[in-house]
């Protein structure tokens, strides 16, 4: 932990840490600053001033990122018949029914986001204990219940993400890997923030967007000017 704490302070010595950089600058000293030895992610966290425990100040929702998220995605679908030709064919880890549900509800397999189609609900929803949680429960919202599995698919690996504000009124997420170019990273940043701005619930009252940090799996924090930010 030491050698960790003298390695960002010494990073802390080229830029302000207190200060607030624009969305470029951001990602400039974010990319400068790797010392570390793996394609780390770039992480960005939002606090907004909101209180997610009254049901209209909830923000949640999906966005697709403009170059991808640099992860892997699996995928487990539940559909029968020519519904899980269709999500096997476009790329799903796990497609089932009542087999892929008793797997789950044991905790054999993992995945990182599920789709239902609408007809599969009824076997869905024996899983919320396991699923909900962990924030994969499908959700018709957020297109995660869906006729349409091979589009939804192809969204969920091609970059879009679901976002959920946490109890502390905080949004964070994944924006890209540290091997993206600049521009890729700024593109991102900006898509996901437009999101959390359009996704401002009728509920939220003075200043919605508080403060935006960008920061990478090993690297420092810094700080994002928000006073360009329609919220």
């Amino acid at each position: 932990m030491a050698i960790s704490g003298k390695r960002i302070s010494k990073i802390y010595e080229n830029f302000d840490r207190f200060a607030d950089h624009d969305i470029s600058d951001a990602v400039k000293i974010i990319k400068e600053a790797k010392k570390i030895n793996f394609d780390e992610t770039v992480e960005v966290a939002i606090n907004l001033g909101i209180d997610p425990r009254h049901a209209d100040q909830m923000v949640r929702g999906v966005v697709a990122l403009p170059n991808g998220t640099g992860k892997s995605v699996v995928v487990a679908v539940f559909a029968k018949e020519d519904k899980a030709k269709e999500a096997t064919a476009a790329g799903a880890e796990y497609v089932g029914g009542e087999e892929l549900a008793e797997k789950v509800q044991k905790g054999e397999i993992e995945f990182d986001r599920c789709i239902a189609t609408p007809d599969m609900m009824s076997v869905v929803g024996r899983l919320g204990k396991v699923l909900g949680p962990k924030g994969l429960m499908p959700n018709p919202k957020l297109g995660t219940v869906t006729p349409n599995v091979g589009d939804a698919i192809k969204a969920v690996k091609g970059g879009e993400i679901e976002f959920r504000v946490e109890k502390a009124g905080i949004v964070h997420a994944g924006i890209g890997k540290m091997s993206f170019t600049h521009e890729a990273l700024v593109e991102n940043l900006n898509a996901f923030i437009a999101a959390i701005v359009k996704a401002k619930p009728a509920g939220s009252k003075g200043v919605y967007v508080k403060r935006v940090t960008l920061s990478s799996t090993m690297g420092p924090g810094v700080k994002i000017d928000t006073s360009n930010l329609s919220a």
